[in-house]
C-alpha cells in the first residue's frame, strides 16, 4: 500500500477537472481526496503502486477537453493517511500559481438542451456546464469558486444545486451553473426609453424577438460573453451603411456571425482546417476567403467603393502650415448617399455583382476575404436560429474606445447607435474582444489575440525556469502585457491602442486585474524603447514608485525573441536572423525603424540591414495620408523635375502636383516633423497610394496594403516569369546594407503609363520584395553564420509576402520560423519584451 501527494498544474480549474480524477480515482479503487487551491489541483491517493500508476496513465489520457496539463509532480508520504472513500475536498486559498481558463463556447451538450423542449434548459440563454461557458469574463480572483465570480450574486435554486453537487452530472461544480428559474436573465430595450415586449412582435421572447429586429434592419446592441457588440443583417446595404455612418467607422471590415458552417459556405470557401477552428471552444474569428471570386476579383471590385465620410476635417487632412491651401474634395457627401439609399436608390457601388442575399458592400470594403465566427454563446444560438443570412456582429464601443461591458455605460455611449438593446444581469467582469485568425498555408495565424484564447499560459523554453517575476509593458498600438514567471508567459488578451484615453484606462484596470488575479509581483518591468508609448511611461512610473529595475528593450528585437520564444529556442540558442517588418518602431540610433535585419538572440542583437530611411512627412500624418509617402519615396528616388518630365501624364504625378510642393520640401529639409524611417508598412502605402488605393487617406493603418494584397492577379502570381520583378538596389549606408527601392519606382511609373492593370503592378511589388529580401538574406550568410531565419511584424499579416519569402527562403535551404501562437503585429511585442528582459537578467 502506498500514499502519494499528487500536484497538477496548468489549465486544471473550471474545466471539470477535479470530477474527471474523481471518476478516475474510484475505478482505479483508491482513496483519498482532490481539491483546487492556488498552485492548481491537489490530490491525496492511497492504493496498491500498480493502482496508482494506473490512475497517472488515466488522469493524462483522459484530461477534460479545456484542461490543459502543464505537470504532474508526485510525491511519496511517509506519513500515513486514513481515508474510508475518495471524496472532493473544498478549495484551498494559497500562493497562486495556477492559470486561468479562457472564456469557452457553449458545448454541443448544451447547444442541444436548449433546443430541447423537453430539457429545463430549454432557450436559456446562459446554459453552460464544465466544458464551456464563462471563466475569464467573470472571475475575480482564484481559486475559480463561484464566490470569486460575478455569478456570486445568484443563489442556486435547488436544481441546480442538485446538479452541481452531482458527481456523475457534467455540471458537477461548473460555477457558472444556472437555470431560468435562479440564473441571469435577459431583457429587450429600446434606445429612446420607450417600453418594448416581445409580444410586440408576436415572438417567443426578447432574446427571439432580436432576430426579427435585425431582419427588419434595426441595429441591436447585444450583451453576450464578454462584451457589448453591436449587430444588424449583413445583407442589408442600407442597414450596414447606417452602422458605418453611427459608428463613424468608415472602412474597417465588420466581423460576420453566421448559424451555422453552411450558410458560411455560401459567401467564403472553407477548408476542413478553418471549420476546425470556427468550430472550437475558443471560436475566433476566423478570415476566409470570399467564393466564386480569384484572388484579385474583389479588391477590384471594391476598388469602385468610394469613401462616404472622413473623420479628418479636411479632405487633404493638410498639417500644420499647410491648410493654407483650399483644395476640393472628391468624398461624397454621406448624408446625402445615405438619404437616397433609404429612399430606394442604388447604392455607389451598384455595379457590384449581384447574388441572392450578398453580403452587403459595405461590410468589408476593399477585402476578397471575411471574418467570420460561428455563435459562441447559447444567447448568440437563440437569436440567430431563425437568420438564414450572416449578421454583422462588431464591437459596440465608440470609435476606437474599448468594448462596453456595463449596462449603463453601454446606454450612454450606443444609444445613438442602437435602436434597441438586449441586455442582460450578469455582470463582465474582464473584457475580452473576440479573436481574430486565418490559416496561412497548413498554419495558425493568430492576428489578435483575445476571448478564447488569453489568458491560458504560453509555455517557455528551456533556460527560463528559474526567472525572476517580470512584467512587460507591451507596445503603443495593438497592446498587451505579459507576466512571465517560473516557465510560463501570461500573455494578456488584445487591449487595443493606448493612444485612446478610454483605451489606456482600461489598460491600467485590466493590468491590476490580473496582477492581482495571478498574485503577480513584479521584479523587473520590461518596457518599450519608445519614450513617448504611454505603457513605457507607466512602466517607468511603476518601477520608481516599487524600486524596481526597468529593462528597455528595442522594439523590432522584442518583435524576434517573441517569435524565438513561441517557436521553442532555448534561452541560450545561437542567433538567428530576425526580418522584422512593420509599421514603426523606436531605434537605438533614435530614428524610427520598420524594415529591420538584425542578428539577434534574446540578450542583444546587431543590425545588419534595412530598408533605406525616407521621410515621414507630416510625422504621423503619414500614417492615415498615403500620398505623402508615395512624393517622399518619389523624391528620394529621382527629382520633381526628372519625374515631371518622364511620368508628368500619370495621375499620381498630377494629383501630387495639386499639393502645397513648396512646403513639404521645406518640411523635409528642414526636418520638421517628418522623421527618417526604414518602415516597410510606409512603403507599402506609398506603392498603394501610386497605385490610387486608398491614395487620399485611410482610416486605420495598414488600410492601404490590405486593399494593395486583396487587388493580387491570381495568374500572374503563379506566372511570375510573365511579368519581371521590378529592381531594388543595395547599397551600404552607415554600416548596414540597405535595400533601396528607387529603381523600383522608375519601372513601376512606366507600368502605369503603359496602363498595366493595378493587378498585376501589386503582384509583382510583392514578388519583387520577396526575392529582395532572400536576395538580401543569401548576402548576409555569406557574412555570418545564420541557419535559422525569423519572419515578425505586422506587414508580414499579409500572406503572399510571408507565403512569396517564406518559400523563397526554404529554397535557399534556410529555416523559417514565424508566429502562431501570438500575433506577429505588436500584439505579441510584450511576450518578447518579457523574456529578452529575462535573458539579460541571466547573463
Amino acid at each position: 500500500m502506498a500514499t502519494e501527494e499528487i500536484r497538477v498544474r496548468g489549465t486544471v480549474q473550471g474545466v471539470g477537472f477535479r470530477p474527471t480524477v474523481y471518476r478516475i480515482a474510484k475505478a482505479c479503487g483508491l482513496r483519498g481526496d482532490v481539491c483546487n487551491d492556488g498552485q492548481g489541483v491537489l490530490i491525496r491517493l492511497s492504493g496498491s503502486e500498480a493502482a496508482l500508476a494506473e490512475f497517472i496513465a488515466k488522469l493524462q489520457q483522459e484530461c477534460p477537453p479545456l484542461a490543459k496539463i502543464a505537470e504532474i509532480i508526485r510525491t511519496p508520504l511517509i506519513e500515513e493517511l486514513h481515508f474510508d472513500d475518495f471524496a472532493i475536498a473544498h478549495s484551498v486559498t494559497n500562493k497562486v500559481k495556477t492559470a486561468i481558463s479562457p472564456d469557452a463556447a457553449i458545448c454541443p451538450q448544451c447547444q442541444q438542451e436548449i433546443f430541447d423542449p423537453f430539457s429545463r434548459y430549454f432557450r436559456y440563454p446562459f446554459t453552460n456546464c464544465t466544458h464551456c461557458g464563462p471563466r475569464l469574463s467573470i472571475i475575480r480572483a482564484i481559486p475559480y469558486d463561484r464566490c470569486n465570480t460575478s455569478m456570486s450574486a445568484f443563489t442556486m435554486c435547488p436544481q441546480c444545486e442538485q446538479e452541481y453537487h452531482d458527481i456523475e452530472n457534467r455540471r458537477f461544480h461548473a460555477q457558472p451553473v444556472a437555470c431560468h428559474i435562479c440564473g441571469p436573465t435577459a431583457w429587450l430595450e429600446r434606445a429612446d426609453g420607450k417600453s418594448v415586449t416581445a409580444s410586440m412582435f408576436s415572438m417567443l421572447d426578447d432574446v427571439d424577438a432580436v432576430c426579427t429586429l435585425l431582419q427588419k434592419g434595426e441595429i441591436v446592441a447585444i450583451k453576450g460573453l464578454s462584451g457589448i457588440h453591436l449587430a444588424c443583417d449583413a445583407t442589408q446595404e442600407a442597414t450596414v451603411q447606417k452602422l458605418r455612418q453611427r459608428k463613424n467607422r468608415y472602412h474597417k471590415p465588420f466581423a460576420l456571425m453566421a448559424r451555422d458552417i453552411d450558410i458560411i459556405a455560401q459567401y467564403c470557401t472553407i477548408s476542413p482546417q478553418e471549420q476546425e477552428l470556427l468550430r472550437s471552444p475558443a471560436a475566433p474569428i476566423v478570415l476566409l476567403r470570399r467564393k466564386g471570386l480569384g484572388i484579385g476579383d474583389w479588391g477590384q471590385i471594391n476598388s469602385k467603393f468610394k469613401i462616404q465620410n472622413s473623420k479628418l476635417n479636411n479632405s487633404w487632412g493638410l498639417g500644420i502650415g499647410e491648410q493654407k491651401l483650399n483644395q476640393k474634395s472628391s468624398i461624397q457627401n454621406p448624408k446625402s448617399v445615405l438619404k437616397s439609399l433609404l429612399n430606394g436608390g442604388e447604392p455607389p457601388h451598384a455595379t457590384f455583382r449581384k447574388i441572392q442575399n450578398s453580403i452587403a458592400p459595405s461590410v468589408a470594403p476593399g477585402q476578397n476575404r471575411l471574418g467570420f465566427m460561428l455563435p459562441y454563446t447559447p444567447l448568440h444560438h437563440l437569436i440567430l436560429k431563425r437568420m438564414n443570412r450572416p449578421i454583422v456582429l462588431t464591437s459596440g464601443n465608440l470609435s476606437d474606445e474599448p468594448q462596453c461591458i456595463d449596462n449603463e455605460v453601454a446606454k450612454e455611449k450606443l444609444s445613438k447607435i442602437a435602436d434597441y438593446f438586449l441586455l442582460h444581469n450578469r455582470e463582465i467582469v474582464n473584457r475580452a474582444d473576440d479573436s481574430v485568425v486565418r490559416v496561412v498555408g497548413e498554419k495558425l495565424q493568430i492576428i489578435r489575440r483575445a476571448r478564447g484564447y488569453a489568458p491560458a499560459p504560453i509555455n517557455l523554453p528551456p533556460g527560463f525556469d528559474n526567472i525572476p517575476q517580470i512584467l512587460a509593458m507591451g507596445s503603443e498600438l495593438k497592446n498587451t502585457f505579459c507576466l512571465l514567471r517560473e516557465g510560463q508567459a501570461i500573455l494578456s488578451q488584445h487591449l487595443g491602442d493606448l493612444e485612446n484615453a478610454a483605451a489606456f484606462d482600461a489598460y491600467q484596470d485590466t493590468l491590476n486585474l490580473y496582477l492581482n488575479l495571478f498574485e503577480h509581483q513584479p521584479e523587473v518591468i520590461a518596457i518599450d524603447k519608445h519614450p513617448e508609448y504611454l505603457s513605457t511611461k507607466l512602466g517607468k512610473e511603476l518601477a520608481a514608485a516599487n524600486h524596481l529595475p526597468i529593462y528597455p528593450i528595442q522594439h523590432h528585437h522584442a518583435h524576434i525573441a517573441a517569435c524565438m520564444a513561441e517557436n521553442g529556442l532555448p534561452l541560450d540558442a545561437s542567433p538567428v536572423l530576425g526580418i522584422a517588418l512593420d509599421g514603426l518602431g523606436y531605434g537605438e540610433d533614435g530614428t524610427l525603424w520598420g524594415g529591420e535585419f538584425l542578428l539577434a538572440d534574446y540578450r542583444k542583437f546587431q543590425r545588419l540591414a534595412a530598408l533605406k530611411p525616407i521621410a515621414m512627412i507630416g510625422g504621423a500624418q503619414a500614417i492615415y495620408q498615403p500620398w505623402r509617402n508615395t512624393y517622399a519615396h518619389l523624391i528620394a528616388a529621382d527629382s520633381w523635375e526628372n519625374l515631371k518630365k518622364n511620368y508628368g501624364d500619370l495621375e499620381i504625378l498630377k494629383f501630387l502636383e495639386e499639393k502645397p510642393l513648396k512646403v513639404l520640401n521645406q518640411l523635409i529639409e528642414k526636418g520638421i516633423n517628418s522623421p527618417q524611417a526604414s518602415s516597410a508598412g510606409r512603403l507599402f502605402d506609398a506603392v498603394a497610394a501610386a497605385l490610387g488605393i486608398c491614395r487620399e487617406e485611410c482610416s486605420y493603418e495598414g488600410q492601404a496594403a490590405i486593399a494593395m494584397e486583396a487587388l493580387i492577379d491570381e495568374h500572374s502570381l503563379n506566372h511570375p516569369k510573365e511579368n519581371p520583378n521590378y529592381p531594388f538596389n543595395f547599397s551600404f549606408f552607415d554600416n548596414i546594407y540597405c535595400i533601396d527601392p528607387s529603381p523600383m519606382w522608375s519601372a513601376l511609373l512606366k507600368d502605369l503609363q503603359n496602363q498595366i492593370s493595378q493587378g498585376i503592378i501589386a503582384t509583382k511589388f510583392h514578388q519583387s520584395l520577396a526575392k529582395t529580401i532572400a536576395q538580401m538574406v543569401k548576402y548576409l550568410t555569406q557574412e555570418h553564420v545564420i541557419n535559422q531565419v525569423v519572419l515578425t511584424g505586422g506587414v508580414f499579416q499579409n500572406c503572399i509576402l510571408l507565403e512569396q519569402v517564406t518559400r523563397d527562403l526554404q529554397t535557399l535551404g534556410i529555416t523559417v520560423l514565424t508566429h502562431s501562437l501570438v500575433p506577429v503585429n505588436d500584439g505579441g511585442i510584450s511576450l518578447g519584451q518579457a523574456v529578452i528582459a529575462a535573458a539579460q537578467l541571466s547573463a
